[in-house]
Protein backbone atom coordinates (compact mmCIF):
# COMPACT_ATOMS: atom_id res chain seq x y z
CA UNK A 1 0.00 0.00 0.00
CA UNK A 2 1.61 3.58 -0.96
CA UNK A 3 2.59 5.43 1.94
CA UNK A 4 0.54 8.96 2.97
CA UNK A 5 2.00 11.86 4.02
CA UNK A 6 0.48 14.55 5.37
CA UNK A 7 2.60 17.58 4.80
CA UNK A 8 2.95 20.06 7.08
CA UNK A 9 0.51 24.02 6.77
CA UNK A 10 3.20 26.67 8.05
CA UNK A 11 1.60 29.44 9.73
CA UNK A 12 2.34 29.79 13.07
CA UNK A 13 0.38 28.49 15.34
CA UNK A 14 -0.50 28.51 19.50
CA UNK A 15 0.36 26.42 22.33
CA UNK A 16 -1.20 22.90 22.31
CA UNK A 17 -4.95 23.01 24.04
CA UNK A 18 -3.67 21.25 26.97
CA UNK A 19 -0.62 23.14 27.54
CA UNK A 20 -0.40 24.56 31.41
CA UNK A 21 0.97 28.16 29.79
CA UNK A 22 -1.24 29.29 26.88
CA UNK A 23 -2.01 32.38 28.73
CA UNK A 24 0.11 34.86 30.19
CA UNK A 25 2.28 33.58 33.19
CA UNK A 26 0.78 34.29 36.33
CA UNK A 27 3.82 36.06 37.83
CA UNK A 28 2.27 37.37 41.35
CA UNK A 29 1.81 33.26 41.71
CA UNK A 30 5.23 32.43 40.49
CA UNK A 31 6.98 34.89 42.70
CA UNK A 32 5.18 33.80 45.84
CA UNK A 33 6.55 30.19 44.74
CA UNK A 34 10.02 31.15 44.33
CA UNK A 35 10.55 34.85 45.36
CA UNK A 36 13.95 35.06 43.74
CA UNK A 37 12.27 35.76 40.45
CA UNK A 38 10.72 39.42 41.57
CA UNK A 39 14.27 40.25 41.02
CA UNK A 40 14.00 39.85 37.02
CA UNK A 41 10.42 41.35 36.81
CA UNK A 42 10.15 44.93 35.28
CA UNK A 43 6.96 47.38 33.75
CA UNK A 44 7.06 46.61 29.45
CA UNK A 45 6.21 49.60 27.34
CA UNK A 46 2.36 48.05 27.17
CA UNK A 47 1.91 48.92 30.84
CA UNK A 48 2.56 45.17 32.32
CA UNK A 49 5.23 43.64 33.95
CA UNK A 50 7.65 41.14 32.29
CA UNK A 51 10.61 38.60 32.65
CA UNK A 52 14.11 39.77 31.60
CA UNK A 53 13.90 37.39 28.72
CA UNK A 54 17.68 38.31 27.40
CA UNK A 55 18.82 37.02 30.72
CA UNK A 56 19.82 33.28 31.23
CA UNK A 57 19.25 33.99 34.94
CA UNK A 58 16.17 34.80 34.42
CA UNK A 59 15.10 32.18 32.12
CA UNK A 60 16.30 29.46 34.24
CA UNK A 61 14.50 31.01 37.27
CA UNK A 62 11.19 31.55 35.63
CA UNK A 63 11.50 27.80 34.03
CA UNK A 64 12.69 26.56 37.55
CA UNK A 65 9.10 28.04 38.67
CA UNK A 66 7.04 26.66 36.15
CA UNK A 67 8.31 23.34 36.72
CA UNK A 68 7.62 23.43 40.45
CA UNK A 69 3.70 25.81 40.20
CA UNK A 70 2.56 23.62 36.98
CA UNK A 71 4.43 20.32 37.60
CA UNK A 72 4.84 19.42 41.43
CA UNK A 73 8.89 19.52 40.35
CA UNK A 74 10.44 21.26 43.18
CA UNK A 75 14.04 20.04 42.87
CA UNK A 76 15.24 20.92 38.98
CA UNK A 77 19.12 22.21 39.04
CA UNK A 78 21.78 21.57 36.82
CA UNK A 79 25.06 22.34 35.72
CA UNK A 80 24.94 26.47 34.62
CA UNK A 81 26.29 25.54 31.30
CA UNK A 82 23.91 23.00 30.18
CA UNK A 83 20.96 24.31 28.06
CA UNK A 84 17.81 25.66 29.93
CA UNK A 85 14.54 24.50 27.92
CA UNK A 86 11.60 26.47 28.15
CA UNK A 87 9.40 24.74 29.40
CA UNK A 88 6.13 25.50 27.36
CA UNK A 89 7.36 24.84 23.99
CA UNK A 90 9.03 21.82 25.38
CA UNK A 91 5.18 20.73 26.75
CA UNK A 92 3.93 21.33 23.16
CA UNK A 93 5.90 18.66 22.15
CA UNK A 94 4.69 16.06 24.58
CA UNK A 95 1.21 16.94 23.90
CA UNK A 96 1.15 16.96 19.63
CA UNK A 97 2.90 13.35 20.20
CA UNK A 98 -0.34 11.95 22.94
CA UNK A 99 -2.70 13.39 20.42
CA UNK A 100 -0.74 11.36 17.87
CA UNK A 101 -0.85 8.08 19.89
CA UNK A 102 -4.57 8.41 20.49
CA UNK A 103 -5.23 8.66 16.70
CA UNK A 104 -5.41 4.97 16.78
CA UNK A 105 -6.86 4.17 20.56
CA UNK A 106 -10.32 5.86 19.52
CA UNK A 107 -9.86 9.11 20.17
CA UNK A 108 -8.17 8.28 23.77
CA UNK A 109 -4.93 9.52 24.76
CA UNK A 110 -3.16 6.01 26.32
CA UNK A 111 -1.83 6.89 29.84
CA UNK A 112 0.04 4.90 32.87
CA UNK A 113 3.11 3.17 31.97
CA UNK A 114 2.27 0.34 29.24
CA UNK A 115 3.49 3.24 27.31
CA UNK A 116 7.19 3.57 26.64
CA UNK A 117 9.17 6.92 25.30
CA UNK A 118 12.27 6.91 24.02
CA UNK A 119 13.92 10.53 24.51
CA UNK A 120 16.73 10.70 22.39
CA UNK A 121 19.74 13.19 23.86
CA UNK A 122 17.36 13.85 26.65
CA UNK A 123 20.09 16.09 28.18
CA UNK A 124 20.97 17.38 31.31
CA UNK A 125 17.62 19.03 32.21
CA UNK A 126 15.61 15.84 31.39
CA UNK A 127 12.66 18.16 30.22
CA UNK A 128 10.63 15.90 27.74
CA UNK A 129 10.59 12.76 30.37
CA UNK A 130 9.84 15.19 33.74
CA UNK A 131 6.82 16.85 31.47
CA UNK A 132 5.82 13.02 29.63
CA UNK A 133 6.07 11.06 33.19
CA UNK A 134 3.77 14.50 35.35
CA UNK A 135 1.97 14.61 32.73
CA UNK A 136 0.59 11.26 31.38
CA UNK A 137 2.17 9.52 33.45
CA UNK A 138 4.62 7.67 30.93
CA UNK A 139 7.51 5.49 31.16
CA UNK A 140 10.40 6.81 29.90
CA UNK A 141 13.92 5.89 28.41
CA UNK A 142 16.44 8.92 28.37
CA UNK A 143 19.39 8.63 25.96
CA UNK A 144 22.55 10.43 25.99
CA UNK A 145 26.13 10.62 24.75
CA UNK A 146 27.48 12.92 27.67
CA UNK A 147 27.82 10.83 31.32
CA UNK A 148 27.20 13.92 33.44
CA UNK A 149 24.46 14.68 31.86
CA UNK A 150 23.02 11.75 32.26
CA UNK A 151 24.16 11.90 35.72
CA UNK A 152 22.65 15.57 36.08
CA UNK A 153 19.47 14.43 35.17
CA UNK A 154 19.53 11.02 37.84
CA UNK A 155 19.77 13.61 40.31
CA UNK A 156 16.84 15.42 39.48
CA UNK A 157 14.70 12.54 38.93
CA UNK A 158 15.90 11.12 42.56
CA UNK A 159 15.19 14.22 44.37
CA UNK A 160 11.57 14.31 42.97
CA UNK A 161 9.00 11.66 44.53
CA UNK A 162 6.71 11.97 41.64
CA UNK A 163 9.00 10.75 38.79
CA UNK A 164 11.28 8.80 41.01
CA UNK A 165 11.60 5.30 39.25
CA UNK A 166 9.99 5.92 36.16
CA UNK A 167 12.88 7.01 33.95
CA UNK A 168 15.50 4.76 32.66
CA UNK A 169 18.82 6.33 31.58
CA UNK A 170 20.85 4.97 28.44
CA UNK A 171 24.29 5.97 27.50
CA UNK A 172 25.23 6.10 23.99
CA UNK A 173 28.83 5.44 23.87
CA UNK A 174 29.00 6.30 20.14
CA UNK A 175 27.92 10.05 19.13
CA UNK A 176 26.95 9.10 15.42
CA UNK A 177 24.66 6.23 16.56
CA UNK A 178 21.35 6.62 17.74
CA UNK A 179 19.39 2.94 18.64
CA UNK A 180 22.28 0.76 17.85
CA UNK A 181 23.35 0.07 21.74
CA UNK A 182 19.93 1.76 23.12
CA UNK A 183 17.22 -0.05 22.03
CA UNK A 184 17.21 -3.96 23.23
CA UNK A 185 16.36 -6.70 20.30
CA UNK A 186 12.71 -7.43 21.31
CA UNK A 187 12.00 -4.47 23.04
CA UNK A 188 9.17 -2.15 21.98
CA UNK A 189 8.88 1.41 22.11
CA UNK A 190 5.55 2.87 21.81
CA UNK A 191 7.22 6.84 20.49
CA UNK A 192 10.38 8.13 19.69
CA UNK A 193 10.90 11.83 20.48
CA UNK A 194 14.20 13.60 19.88
CA UNK A 195 15.07 17.51 19.40
CA UNK A 196 18.11 17.28 17.42
CA UNK A 197 21.44 19.83 17.80
CA UNK A 198 20.62 22.64 15.29
CA UNK A 199 24.08 24.41 14.52
CA UNK A 200 26.96 23.27 12.62
CA UNK A 201 29.47 25.03 14.40
CA UNK A 202 29.88 27.17 17.37
CA UNK A 203 30.37 29.90 15.20
CA UNK A 204 26.74 29.28 13.49
CA UNK A 205 25.48 29.15 17.38
CA UNK A 206 26.91 31.91 18.08
CA UNK A 207 25.19 34.45 15.26
CA UNK A 208 22.31 32.47 16.00
CA UNK A 209 21.85 33.32 19.12
CA UNK A 210 23.21 36.69 19.03
CA UNK A 211 20.07 37.08 16.77
CA UNK A 212 17.54 36.05 19.44
CA UNK A 213 19.06 38.62 21.98
CA UNK A 214 19.00 41.01 19.84
CA UNK A 215 15.45 40.82 19.29
CA UNK A 216 14.85 40.09 23.02
CA UNK A 217 16.17 42.89 24.35
CA UNK A 218 16.08 46.80 23.95
CA UNK A 219 19.75 47.08 24.35
CA UNK A 220 22.67 46.73 22.25
CA UNK A 221 24.50 43.22 22.42
CA UNK A 222 28.06 42.59 21.77
CA UNK A 223 29.81 39.98 20.46
CA UNK A 224 32.13 39.94 23.54
CA UNK A 225 29.57 40.08 25.73
CA UNK A 226 28.02 36.84 24.04
CA UNK A 227 27.21 33.74 26.34
CA UNK A 228 24.73 31.23 24.73
CA UNK A 229 23.56 27.92 27.07
CA UNK A 230 24.41 24.64 26.34
CA UNK A 231 27.34 23.04 25.66
CA UNK A 232 28.37 21.41 22.01
CA UNK A 233 27.10 18.29 22.19
CA UNK A 234 23.73 19.63 22.83
CA UNK A 235 23.49 22.31 20.32
CA UNK A 236 26.05 21.21 17.57
CA UNK A 237 26.58 18.33 15.64
CA UNK A 238 29.01 18.17 12.33
CA UNK A 239 25.94 18.98 9.38
CA UNK A 240 23.83 20.64 11.67
CA UNK A 241 20.43 19.54 12.39
CA UNK A 242 19.84 17.71 8.74
CA UNK A 243 22.67 15.73 9.16
CA UNK A 244 21.43 14.70 12.31
CA UNK A 245 18.03 13.97 11.32
CA UNK A 246 19.31 11.78 8.72
CA UNK A 247 21.17 9.43 11.06
CA UNK A 248 17.90 8.79 12.98
CA UNK A 249 16.01 8.47 10.09
CA UNK A 250 18.66 5.98 8.14
CA UNK A 251 18.82 4.08 11.73
CA UNK A 252 14.80 3.78 12.05
CA UNK A 253 14.57 1.49 9.57
CA UNK A 254 16.69 -0.94 11.25
CA UNK A 255 14.30 -0.62 14.23
CA UNK A 256 11.23 -0.53 12.17
CA UNK A 257 9.40 -3.82 14.45
CA UNK A 258 10.63 -2.24 17.70
CA UNK A 259 8.65 0.89 17.43
CA UNK A 260 5.34 2.14 16.62
CA UNK A 261 5.91 5.87 15.85
CA UNK A 262 9.62 7.52 15.33
CA UNK A 263 9.27 11.69 15.34
CA UNK A 264 11.88 14.26 15.20
CA UNK A 265 11.51 18.25 15.72
CA UNK A 266 12.83 19.95 12.52
CA UNK A 267 13.89 23.67 13.66
CA UNK A 268 14.31 24.83 10.38
CA UNK A 269 11.63 25.19 7.26
CA UNK A 270 14.58 24.43 4.75
CA UNK A 271 15.36 21.45 6.16
CA UNK A 272 11.56 19.78 5.90
CA UNK A 273 12.00 19.17 2.18
CA UNK A 274 15.20 17.32 2.81
CA UNK A 275 13.44 15.27 5.51
CA UNK A 276 10.90 14.26 3.32
CA UNK A 277 12.89 12.68 0.65
CA UNK A 278 14.85 11.17 3.76
CA UNK A 279 12.17 9.00 5.01
CA UNK A 280 10.54 8.36 1.91
CA UNK A 281 13.96 6.29 1.20
CA UNK A 282 12.85 3.97 3.82
CA UNK A 283 9.43 3.32 2.76
CA UNK A 284 7.45 4.07 5.80
CA UNK A 285 3.86 3.08 5.81
CA UNK A 286 2.47 6.80 6.91
CA UNK A 287 4.40 10.02 7.58
CA UNK A 288 2.61 13.22 9.21
CA UNK A 289 3.88 16.79 9.96
CA UNK A 290 2.31 18.74 12.79
CA UNK A 291 3.58 22.26 12.75
CA UNK A 292 4.09 24.37 15.89
CA UNK A 293 5.02 27.18 17.35
CA UNK A 294 5.52 29.18 20.06
CA UNK A 295 5.98 33.19 19.88
CA UNK A 296 7.31 34.23 16.60
CA UNK A 297 9.23 30.58 16.15
CA UNK A 298 7.55 28.39 13.80
CA UNK A 299 8.70 25.09 13.91
CA UNK A 300 7.30 21.37 13.44
CA UNK A 301 7.48 17.40 14.08
CA UNK A 302 8.32 15.23 11.98
CA UNK A 303 6.63 11.76 12.98
CA UNK A 304 7.00 8.31 10.85
CA UNK A 305 5.87 4.76 11.15
CA UNK A 306 6.40 1.49 9.39
CA UNK A 307 3.37 -0.37 11.26
CA UNK A 308 0.50 -1.03 8.69
CA UNK A 309 -2.99 -0.52 9.51
CA UNK A 310 -3.44 -3.91 10.42
CA UNK A 311 -0.18 -3.65 12.65
CA UNK A 312 -1.04 -0.68 14.01
CA UNK A 313 -4.25 -2.20 15.62
CA UNK A 314 -2.33 -5.21 16.99
CA UNK A 315 -0.07 -3.07 18.51
CA UNK A 316 -2.43 -1.35 20.59
CA UNK A 317 -4.43 -4.43 21.45
CA UNK A 318 -0.96 -6.14 22.84
CA UNK A 319 0.14 -2.77 24.56
CA UNK A 320 -2.88 -0.46 25.15
CA UNK A 321 -5.73 -2.19 26.31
Amino acid sequence: MKKKIAKSNEKKTRLHPRNKNRNKYDLTSLVKLNPELKQYISPNKYGGKSIEFSNPIAIRILNKSLLNHYYGIKNWDFPDDNLCPPVPGRADYIHHTADLLAENNFGEIPKGDKITCLDIGMGASCIYPIIGTTEYDWKFIASDIDSKSIDSARKIIESNTIIKNKIEFRLQKNKNLIFKNIVKKEEKIDLIICNPPFHSSKEDAQKSTLRKLRNLSDKKVKNNHLKFAGLNNEIIFEGGEIKFIENIINESKLYAKNCYWFSTLVSKQSNLKKTYKLIDKTGPYFVKTIPMGTGNKAGRIVAWTYQSKDAQNKWREERWQ
